[in-house]
C-alpha cells in the first residue's frame, strides 16, 4: 500500500504541475517547491542544530507559533527551520522572524523526502494538527531523528481507524511522542495500541492570549463604534453567511456591523454591499466622516479580524454553512459571546463553548434571528455568555509549555 500512496503522490505533484499553467495558487506552489533546495543550501547552517516546525497552512503555524516563540526565547542555541506547504501559509508568514529559515516542503515521494532532509539535516521535527506524511515520517524514524505532533485531535472516521487504513495507521508510530488534545484522542490511540501519546491541549488558547494581550488599538474601528449601539462583529464569512446575517442588519437598526469576509477580492465584496441596505463604506475607502455616518464597516483587508473583535458586543463566526467554521477562540478570547453555523461538529473547542455557555449554533435565518435578538435585547445574557467564553479560553491555556517541557526533558535538549 507505501508504494500506492506514493504513486498517488506522483500524480498528484503531476497535477500540480499541470494545474500552475492557468491556477496561481498551484503555480506558486510549485515554484516555492522548486525553490526550497536553493534555499536549504544557502540558509542552512550545518554546524547548528535545527528543530523543524512544518505546517500545512496559515491556521497550523498560528497554532505552532507559540512554541516557537518559546523555544527561541528559552533555548536560543537551536535554529528554527520553518516549512509550509500551502501558498496561503508561506506567502504571509515568508518574513517571520520567529524562525531561521522559511521554506515550502516538498512532495512526500522517497527522492524528495530524502533531499530535502539531507539539505536541512534536523534535530528534531514537530508536525502541527493534521500533518501524516508516510514517506517523512518513515525517513525521519530511520534516521532517527525524534518527531513529534502537536495540539493533534483524533476521530473515529478518520482513515488511521478504518479497516482499510491499518496501512497508513503505521504513520502514528514514527512519532516519538503525540501531544493531544483531549482524552477522548488518547483513549482511541490506545486502542490501537498506540501508546506514546500524551494529553496536553491546544496551544492555539496560547496563541489568541498573546494575540488579546498585544492587539493594538485600531482608531478606525474605534470611530466607527462610537454611538452606543451594539456591535456585531462578523469575521470569516462566506455567502452562505452573508445571506443570513445581512438581513437581519439592514432589519435592525440598533446593530451596527462590521464584516471581514473570508475572500476580499472585488466581486465578493461587490456582491455584499448588494445585500445591504443601510449605509456602507469600505475600510480601505473610509474616513472619519463615513465611519460616523455608516451603519457598516466591511473590512477589505487581511490581518485586522482578530485584533477587531475586541470592539464586538456579539461575534458570529463564518464557515458553519459550508465546510467548518473558522477560529472561535479569536473572539471568544475578548469575553464576548460567539455564534456559528451548523458544521460545527469537528471543532472541540466550538462544542465545549457551547456546552460552557460561551457560544451559540444556528441553522438557519430564522434561527439566526432569534439568537441574535436574545444577545441584542438581553444584556444579562449577553454578558454572561461572554463571561463563560473568556472564561473558558483562560481556563484552556498552557498546552505549549506542558509541551515544550515535555520534548526537552525527553530529548535531554537543555544539556
Amino acid at each position: 500500500m507505501r508504494y500506492i500512496y506514493t504513486l498517488a503522490l506522483h500524480l498528484y505533484a503531476f497535477t500540480v504541475e499541470l494545474a500552475s499553467l492557468f491556477n496561481r495558487k498551484a503555480r506558486m506552489t510549485r515554484l516555492g517547491q522548486w525553490h526550497t533546495n536553493g534555499i536549504l543550501r544557502k540558509q542552512i547552517d550545518r554546524n547548528a542544530r535545527y528543530i523543524w516546525f512544518h505546517a500545512a497552512s496559515l491556521g497550523e503555524f498560528e497554532q505552532g507559533r507559540p512554541m516557537m516563540e518559546i523555544i527561541r526565547q528559552r533555548y536560543p542555541e537551536y535554529k528554527i527551520l520553518l516549512t509550509f506547504f500551502s501558498p496561503s501559509g508561506y506567502e504571509v508568514r515568508k518574513n517571520y522572524e520567529g524562525a531561521d529559515v522559511i521554506c515550502y516542503l516538498p512532495f512526500d515521494t522517497p527522492f524528495k523526502v530524502r533531499k530535502f532532509l539531507n539539505l536541512s539535516n534536523p534535530y528534531i521535527a514537530v508536525f502541527i494538527k493534521y500533518e501524516f506524511w508516510l514517506n517523512y515520517l518513515t525517513e525521519l524514524k530511520r534516521r532517527g531523528v525524534r518527531t513529534y505532533l502537536i495540539s493533534a485531535i483524533f476521530r473515529p472516521n478518520q482513515l488511521f481507524f478504518r479497516w482499510y487504513g491499518k496501512w497508513y495507521r503505521k504513520a502514528l508510530f514514527c512519532y516519538e511522542r503525540l501531544f493531544v488534545q483531549d482524552e477522548n484522542s488518547r483513549e482511541l490511540l490506545a486502542g490501537y495500541g498506540i501508546e506514546n501519546v500524551e494529553v496536553c491541549g491546544d496551544t492555539r488558547f496560547d496563541r489568541v492570549l498573546e494575540i488579546q494581550q498585544k492587539a493594538r488599538l485600531l482608531p478606525e474601528i474605534e470611530t466607527f463604534t462610537e454611538g452606543g449601539k451594539t456591535i456585531l462583529v462578523a469575521g470569516s464569512t462566506w455567502s452562505q453567511d452573508e445571506e443570513i446575517l445581512i438581513p437581519y442588519f439592514n432589519a435592525h437598526p440598533e446593530v451596527k456591523l462590521i464584516i471581514a469576509p473570508h475572500e476580499i477580492h472585488r466581486e465578493h465584496l461587490l456582491y455584499i454591499q448588494s445585500l445591504l441596505h443601510r449605509p456602507a463604506v469600505r475600510m480601505s475607502e473610509s474616513c472619519d466622516d463615513s465611519l460616523r455616518s455608516c451603519d457598516c464597516l466591511i473590512i477589505d483587508s487581511f490581518g485586522l479580524l482578530s485584533a477587531i473583535y475586541r470592539y464586538g458586543d456579539v461575534a458570529y463566526i463564518g464557515g458553519g454553512f459550508g465546510e467548518g467554521i473558522h477560529n472561535t477562540l479569536e473572539a471568544a478570547v475578548y469575553g464576548i459571546p460567539v455564534v456559528f453555523g451548523p458544521k460545527y461538529q469537528k471543532f472541540r473547542e466550538a462544542r465545549e463553548l457551547l456546552a460552557c455557555g460561551g457560544a451559540f449554533t444556528t441553522d438557519s435565518a430564522a434561527a439566526f434571528n432569534d439568537c441574535i435578538d436574545r444577545l441584542v435585547t438581553d444584556s444579562e445574557l449577553r454578558l454572561s455568555s461572554g463571561k463563560e467564553a473568556g472564561n473558558f479560553v483562560n481556563h484552556n491555556a498552557g498546552a505549549t509549555g506542558r509541551i515544550v517541557e515535555s520534548i526537552f526533558a525527553v530529548d535531554s535538549l537543555k544539556q
